[in-house]
């Protein structure tokens, strides 16, 4: 039997996203191959320079699939400043990328933040039958409300009030700006708490029981979310928040793979 030839990957691209002040350079990178097209939707202050994200182009590569990764506004290799930065302008982002970098239906698979914002795309066009699938890794629908501002220390609060910035701190780096905006804009794109969440595809949620950031019961009430019955939820007893482990990206992978099938 011959292999699949791999494809190169296009250089990385420009979209610009907005108009006048609000405008902003996102940067997309797509890799031409077959469908249903895989796209990764990265989270919060991730990039799509991520191991989950460049193990994915690499079975892209080998497989021959097509598949098409960005950046939000203020992460990687787009423009714009992070603090800038809403729910509702990310999505804004994944929803140009979706329609002017994509062609056809799509398996969307997100990463933390990235499956809020998968969720919230896979709603918006269920009607168009656009989403054929989605892969969810440790998935943070509301994460704002309730894991981040539930959990903020007085300190933190008075800061908001005061400065309408929190500088948070990280054990993966820096202390990052958390602002008011971010948690009063999110309001808009909750979730968990209205009527049950109808994306008409299947749904593959990977979530590790480990995860310090998004603890697992956060996954199983999205599951009692999802309006029909083809969703799958597989707890990784020993895995973490980031799932980045060679055995966490086997299963990504097998996932994306079941949907292709």
């Amino acid at each position: 039997m011959s292999e699949t030839k791999p494809q190169s990957a296009a250089p990385p691209a420009s979209l610009e996203v907005g108009t006048g002040a609000d405008a902003r350079r996102i940067a997309v990178v797509r890799r031409e191959g077959t469908g249903p097209e895989v796209v990764f939707l990265g989270g919060f202050r991730s990039d799509m320079g991520g191991s989950k994200a460049l193990a994915l182009d690499a079975w892209a590569a080998r497989t021959g699939r097509a598949l098409v990764r960005f950046d939000y506004s203020g992460h990687g290799a787009s423009g714009g400043r992070f603090e800038d930065g809403t729910i509702g302008r990310w999505l804004e982002e994944a929803e140009a990328v979706l329609d002017r970098a994509c062609r056809g239906p799509v398996v969307l698979v997100g990463s933390s933040m990235g499956g809020w914002i998968a969720l919230l795309l896979a709603r918006a066009r269920r009607a168009a039958g656009t989403v054929a699938g989605m892969v969810l890794i440790a998935p943070a629908p509301d994460f704002t409300t309730r894991l981040m501002e539930a959990a903020m220390p007085a300190e933190a609060k008075a800061a908001l009030a005061r400065d309408g910035v929190w500088m948070r701190p990280s054990d993966y780096g820096e202390p990052y700006p958390i602002t008011r905006r971010l948690l009063d804009e999110s309001r808009a794109h909750l979730l968990l708490d209205g009527p049950p969440i109808d994306v008409g595809c299947p749904v593959y949620i990977l979530q590790g029981v480990a995860d310090a950031d998004v603890p697992w019961t956060h996954a199983t009430e999205l599951v009692a979310r999802l309006g029909g019955g083809d969703v799958v939820l597989t707890l990784v007893k020993d895995g973490d928040h980031r799932l980045s482990r060679p055995q966490d990206l086997d299963r990504l992978i097998a996932a994306i793979e079941e949907l292709h099938a």
